[in-house]
């Protein structure tokens, strides 16, 4: 029995002294103490020594793994020391070496695109007005033509916060607000851009929180070929001076009658593309004249004057002008793709 410890323990030291690696020690250690370890096996057979050669044995037994666990942890602390020192080689950093170029930064595409979009309007004659994103249910619904059990509140998937207030589904309540305010002078021309929200899940072509632009002209004898003329002179300006639209019939609650905004395809000019679906057309927003409803809710005498209202997701246009596949680029943060528009 003593040999044979001897043996264990001379056997155990040449194989510490030889290994370097923390996963190597760490096998030597199972192999010898561990639950079937060639030390643990030795000592478990103790009782069968005689009883006046347990003392000695017994000592012996447990010097020899006492010793082996200094070797053990002492050659795993060498070889732990040594991978941490490669490892910190490896990513030495040479704090003299120059840095990587910072180029200038620059506003988000949907900043510039936004930015943009303010321009030509204004340059039409639209002021810019503003309202909350936490709104009420009278405001976001009932003021525009939208009242409780209307079928169109199931077209947009609403965000309460309490019983009778929502995050905006769109931007169409500051209009609303902007003819409370100004009523009954005339004329009142405003843009309405902003942040809406709607329960829908992400994808290529949807966010839960994106951002519309919305115009409202209100004055005497105002038709659906004045809507038309300043949809136009807005796509000539912004896709391109060859860029043609169309208005087809639509339903919108808060117009009457409603259209569908087409424009010619950005990417084939109309000539038809894939993009396009071989049509020629890409559906770019929504428009109407004001409901006689939503004028008198705004203070104004549908019986005197006429509007027209027009609505679009600056998400959208954007994509259309620059041949955007996907709505969640916006969100990414992914210098790659933002790194295009610095030059815009």
């Amino acid at each position: 029995m003593r040999q044979e410890i001897e043996t264990i323990l001379a056997e155990a030291r040449a194989r510490v002294a030889g290994v370097r690696e923390p996963g190597e020690v760490r096998d030597l250690r199972t192999h010898y103490l561990g639950r079937k370890g060639q030390l643990t096996l030795a000592l478990r057979s103790m009782g069968s020594v005689p009883a006046e050669e347990r003392p000695l044995l017994g000592r012996l037994a447990n010097e020899a793994k006492a010793e082996l666990e200094r070797l053990l942890d002492q050659r795993l602390e060498e070889a732990l020391k040594r991978e941490t020192a490669a490892h910190l080689e490896r990513e030495r950093i040479d704090v003299t070496l120059p840095g990587y170029p910072v180029g200038p930064g620059a506003p988000h595409v949907l900043v510039q695109a936004m930015r943009e979009l303010e321009d030509i309007f204004t340059g039409m004659g639209f002021a810019i007005a503003e309202g909350p994103e936490v709104e009420t249910d009278e405001y976001n619904f009932v003021a525009l033509n939208i009242h409780k059990w209307h079928p169109a509140r199931d077209m947009q998937a609403t965000f309460y916060t309490a019983p009778d207030q929502v995050l905006r589904t769109h931007t169409s309540p500051v209009q609303i607000r902007a003819m409370l305010e100004q009523a009954p002078r005339l004329p009142l021309r405003v843009i309405a851009p902003g942040r809406v929200y709607r329960r829908d899940p992400a994808d290529a072509s949807h966010l839960p929180a994106f951002t519309q632009l919305e115009g409202l002209a209100v004055d005497v004898d105002v038709t659906m070929g004045d809507l038309r003329g300043v949809l136009l002179e807005f796509v000539r300006q912004f896709f391109g001076p060859d860029t043609k639209i169309r208005l087809r019939p639509s339903y919108f609650p808060f117009t009457e009658p409603s259209a569908e905004v087409d424009v010619s395809c950005t990417v084939c000019g109309g000539s038809g593309c894939r993009v396009c679906a071989g049509s020629g057309w890409l559906e770019a927003g929504g428009s109407g004249m004001v409901h006689p409803q939503v004028l008198a809710n705004g203070g104004y005498d549908p019986a005197a004057v006429t509007g027209f209202a027009f609505g679009m997701g600056v998400e959208r246009m954007t994509m259309l002008k620059y041949g955007i596949d996907d709505i969640r680029l916006f969100l990414q943060n992914d210098l790659r793709f933002l790194g295009q528009f610095r030059s815009m």
